[in-house]
């Protein structure tokens, strides 16, 4: 099983890892992080196939999957 966790410290909420992910597991959260913005997060983590294309288009790579 694929596990994906998210640096939300540093993310800037770009949305790009929402629109890479095939499962859409990947959302924007609701609450701020420490710059003031909506970090990404996985909602289903148990659904994620290990694809690595959110982390791929992260531009600040905050993004780190295992399998």
């Amino acid at each position: 099983m694929a596990k994906v966790s998210f640096n939300k410290d540093l993310c800037k909420g770009c949305g790009l890892c929402v629109t890479a992910c095939p499962k859409k597991i990947v959302h924007l959260a609701d609450e701020l992080n420490k710059r003031g913005y909506h970090p990404a997060e996985v909602t289903e983590q148990d659904k994620c196939i290990g694809c690595a294309f959110c982390a791929t288009m992260c531009p600040d790579c905050v993004i780190t999957v295992e399998k």
